[in-house]
């Protein structure tokens, strides 16, 4: 029993290499090791039945089952090699690269809009002599509020819809103001700085609005400092990003930290003046509040406003980008969308 067993697997061995031998390509060679070699395969089965044999038959006829399968996976991995050689010949021989057509030129990555005009504001208020600063998103309700004037019995505290987080007297901060407030005090007039950020208010999403969305503070603070300064700052500003033919107009607004207040609106670039759902109509754009810093904020960090003056303004960096890229709805600039992505 033992000696047919043995004559079995012979005759498994020479089966496979006629096979083997006989094989045209990489496929049929894989056919033919699932055909001997697979969890299903012939080998499999002669196994299955060594497993059944008293230990000293299984032992002998182990080692010649072994010894077969070991010498098949050589003899399909020489003929694999052997036919994956001929493969690549046979393409050089019959397939010819046009050295002369075009390549395929490679996509390369863009510059977000929203970081393009905020490197440029940066820019100009460098070029302004300003230094850039900046503060935590998660800012105290004393630096968001309190030391700007907005007491949390203040009727103008409503103005904002806050985020406020688990962490007692902590919020989102909802506007880049407190940037403000942590630099006066940590550094003695005169001042000139800018902070970009990202801020936080719970806004109604439209074509205007997001609940998150990047602001850009500014503060000067120094002696004889007058509302002719603040005027000439912005438009000077506004000049420099949109070019000379921008047009603005200052309306008379109210802020708590600011006294007098202003808002600055900016001819819709979209419509072109003309009203649409952008400008809501208007032909106007409103990218800017701005105004004196309030005497009390001063005395908030410790400054004297007999001695000291400033002004303060804070712009939605989203509208100003979309007033200079004519885009007509926010919610693109955060959608991911590389359609409109690539345009810029």
């Amino acid at each position: 029993m033992s000696e047919k067993r043995i004559m079995e697997i012979s005759k498994l061995l020479i089966e496979a290499k006629e096979s083997i031998q006989k094989a045209s390509s990489t496929e049929e060679g894989e056919a033919l090791r699932i055909e001997f070699l697979g969890r299903k395969g012939k080998f499999a089965e002669i196994m299955e039945k060594l497993a059944k044999l008293p230990l000293a038959q299984k032992r002998k006829q182990g080692q010649e089952a072994n010894s077969a399968k070991t010498e098949i996976e050589y003899l399909l991995a020489q003929k694999n090699k052997e036919l994956s050689q001929k493969g690549a010949e046979k393409i050089a021989a019959t397939e010819k690269i046009d050295v002369t057509l075009p390549g395929l030129a490679p996509k390369n990555g863009h510059i977000h809009p929203l970081t393009q005009i905020q490197d440029q504001i940066v820019e100009i208020f460098t070029s302004f002599g300003y230094t850039q600063a900046s503060g935590p998103e998660i800012e105290s309700e004393e630096y968001n509020f309190d030391k700007l004037n907005i007491l949390a019995n203040h009727p103008a505290r409503d103005m904002w819809d806050t985020f406020f987080v688990k962490d007692k007297g902590m919020v989102l901060r909802t506007h880049t103001s407190p940037v403000q407030i942590r630099y006066m005090l940590k550094n003695k007039p005169p001042l000139r700085i800018f902070a970009p950020g990202r801020t936080y208010r719970y806004e109604q999403i439209d074509a205007g609005h997001l609940p998150n969305f990047y602001q850009c503070e500014g503060l000067v603070i120094d002696k004889n400092i007058t509302l002719a300064d603040l005027k000439g700052t912005i438009e000077e500003f506004i000049k420099r990003l949109f070019g000379p033919q921008a047009k603005i107009r200052m309306r008379q607004s109210y802020f708590p930290f600011t006294e007098p207040s202003v808002e600055v609106d900016m001819s819709c670039t979209v419509c072109k003046g003309r009203g649409c759902g952008v400008c809501k109509t208007t032909g106007w754009m409103e990218i800017m509040g701005a105004g004196m810093v309030s005497p009390q904020v001063l005395r908030n960090v410790g400054l004297d406003p007999a001695q000291w003056q400033g002004f303060a303004f804070g712009m939605g960096i989203d509208r100003i980008c979309m007033l200079k890229y004519g885009v007509e709805d926010i919610r693109l600039l955060y959608s991911a969308n590389l359609r409109f992505l690539e345009q810029f």
